[in-house]
């Protein structure tokens, strides 16, 4: 089975589990994910289960999982202890790694940068001004983020839904004008 059959998997986080010795051998990163403890009362679940739940809430797109997979691949080499754990730059640190772990699986570079766009991206509101811009793309965007917003701690989401709920109404009314 290729990365791409297991992303593209009706059932994500069973078709990742079942073929997880496979992910490890090109994907060794992921190995840090796994039981690495946020420490943070906006989640819930460690670093590799927040992954696997984002997962499962995605709709059956390859690009949106692939970047779901990687967005946080930096968490355990980017945090800031304190009385919470922080994790100010893990977007950079998740996006430069995967450039070089998707260079090593043999991606086009315009597709790296387009996923690490999407992973720099993932914890940044999407403006006015970017959807005007790129609304495709936004709207790609937006998924990836509605999928990791809705997998922090079900007692921390008021903020993330208005957010997403905010989002969502500025990309319909484009498409509407478009």
């Amino acid at each position: 089975m290729t990365l791409e059959e297991i992303l593209l998997s009706e059932d994500i986080v069973t078709s990742i589990t079942d073929n997880l010795d496979y992910l490890l051998s090109i994907i060794p990163e992921i190995k840090y994910m796994i039981g690495f403890d946020h420490k943070h009362p906006h989640h819930h679940l460690d670093v590799w289960n927040h992954t696997l739940l984002a997962l499962s809430l995605s709709e059956c797109d390859v690009d949106v999982r692939l970047t779901l997979l990687l967005h946080d691949i930096g968490k355990p080499f980017s945090y800031q202890d304190g009385e919470v754990r922080h994790f100010k730059n893990h977007p950079i640190v998740s996006s430069n790694m995967s450039k070089e772990i998707l260079k090593r699986l043999n991606y086009k570079d315009d597709y790296i940068d387009y996923i690490c766009y999407l992973i720099l991206n993932h914890d940044t509101p999407i403006s006015d001004k970017q959807i005007e811009e790129n609304y495709d793309l936004c709207l790609k965007l937006y998924e990836i983020q509605k999928c990791d917003a809705l997998a922090h701690h079900p007692d921390k989401l008021e903020k993330r839904k208005d957010y997403l709920k905010n989002t969502k109404e500025r990309l319909l009314v484009k498409r509407k004008n478009q």
